[in-house]
């Protein structure tokens, strides 16, 4: 395709509507990708357990490092957007997860953790930096107030490839572990070492296609007709801006938020596996439990598509998508076996809808601070490797269910903070609602 970016960069709100339509769909595909990598660290623990032979909390590590990587580059990632621009950032982005992609397939078929760990980071270092640049641009392409119908298209995009991550690795890589596995258990030493190079092997084709996709779009991005957006301008308040982070209070509350959100989200998605697993059930099904959370998130996207904002503000979809949290998350505390599974996959649904609210709502206002604002809010990422690392490190000492109850209330009480108080802190920087969206 032949470039067709404009020499001045667009605003948001001058940008014609077929015009947003293009962009809205390239940036689909870009969540699509991101979705698809991102969803597959569930069942990556799994995996990681059996072809490494490491412990679950050394297994563990796969989404630690993943989403850790958020808090270490999401800063570095905004410096160079300022120098790069978001269109040619989320290129960058993709060749750097293309790399990774390569060291985690290199690493795994040779068996060697600490490498195939380093490519995960790698993976996320390169989501960092899109990240940083394609949720404030698909914040700021239109309306404000109206962005998280924008986010919720690409929740979809982000969830339809979640669910077809797992089921793609089930079927490529995973298949027949719980025989693998007895059959390992049975194996003298050398035995051993031979099922395990040759299960670790399987994904060594499917990371390097991945990895030559992502490098073929990352191309197509740069000569795609994706048009650079000024940020300061897009995003401005009616008010004037402010000079520093520090005087926009519900930005770092929302990046608090966040950090609870993605620490639930991943408990939901990544975690319900090795859930399914402490309560017994069989290791050929749980490795398929995240595309259940997935297919909750996706049901949840639908809703909040149709509803947000005809019906019901995005901070109030907020507010209720964690009373949900609660108590779907309670209610697979009381119950055992596939229907506590059931009520895990469920917080999928309550999840759907807190990223589209939680970004704009943290980055409303910010004008010419919104690439540094959105890396603070990226950081908030490292909520998935902290918060299921402490699942991992006391479920070892406790029982499995008040340790998954204590981790995630809290988070969804403070989610309702934000949805019903915190988004509101600093009213003086805050771009009023408009008219006919109501206020908590």
């Amino acid at each position: 395709m032949s470039s067709t970016t404009p020499a001045t960069p667009a605003v948001a709100g001058n940008a014609p509507a077929r015009s947003q339509l293009g962009s809205i769909a390239i940036v689909g595909l870009l969540f699509f990708m991101f979705g698809f990598v991102t969803w597959l660290n569930g069942p990556l623990i799994g995996f990681a357990k059996l072809a490494f032979d490491v412990s679950e909390s050394a297994a563990f590590l796969i989404p630690f490092a993943f989403y850790i990587s958020y808090f270490f580059l999401a800063l570095p990632s905004s410096l160079i957007l300022k120098r790069t621009g978001m269109k040619k950032g989320m290129a960058l982005g993709l060749f750097a997860m293309a790399i990774g992609a390569v060291v985690f397939g290199q690493f795994t078929t040779q068996r060697y953790y600490p490498g195939a760990v380093t490519g995960i980071f790698v993976i996320g270092t390169g989501l960092a930096i899109l990240q940083t640049a394609v949720n404030p641009y698909i914040s700021i392409l239109g309306p404000i107030e109206s962005a998280a119908q924008r986010i919720a298209v690409m929740g979809i995009c982000n969830k339809l490839a979640g669910i077809l991550a797992p089921l793609v690795l089930g079927a490529l890589v995973l298949h027949g572990m719980g025989d693998l596995a007895a059959q390992v258990a049975a194996a003298d030493p050398a035995g051993k070492e031979a099922l395990l190079n040759e299960f670790a092997s399987r994904i060594h084709d499917p990371y390097m296609a991945m990895a030559g996709l992502m490098a073929v779009i990352a191309v197509g991005i740069l000569f795609s007709p994706l048009p650079e957006i000024r940020a300061e301008e897009a995003n401005a308040e009616s008010r004037g801006g402010g000079r520093s982070l520090f005087q926009y209070p519900h930005l770092w509350l929302g990046a608090a938020c966040l950090f609870a959100y993605v620490g639930v989200e991943v408990m939901a998605g990544d975690a319900i596996g090795v859930y399914g697993e402490s309560l017994g059930l069989p290791l050929d099904h749980t490795k398929f439990f995240t595309s259940l959370t997935l297919g909750g998130m996706l049901a949840g996207y639908l809703v909040g598509l149709v509803t947000i904002p005809r019906f019901i503000s995005q901070e109030r979809y907020l507010s209720v998508s964690a009373v949900l949290g609660v108590v779907f998350t309670i209610g697979a505390f009381l119950t055992r076996g596939y229907l506590s599974v059931g009520f895990v996959a469920l917080l999928g649904f309550a999840n759907a809808m807190m990223w589209p609210a939680i970004f704009p709502l943290a980055i409303r206002g910010l004008g010419r601070l919104t690439e540094y604002g959105s890396a603070i809010m990226i950081m908030g990422i490292a909520g998935g490797a902290v918060i299921p690392q402490l699942f991992a490190h006391f479920k070892q000492s406790h029982d499995f269910q008040w340790v998954f109850l204590l981790l995630m209330v809290p988070c969804y009480l403070y989610i309702l903070f934000f949805a019903t108080r915190g988004y509101r802190a600093g009213q003086t920087h805050a771009a009023p609602a408009p008219a006919g969206q109501g206020r908590n």
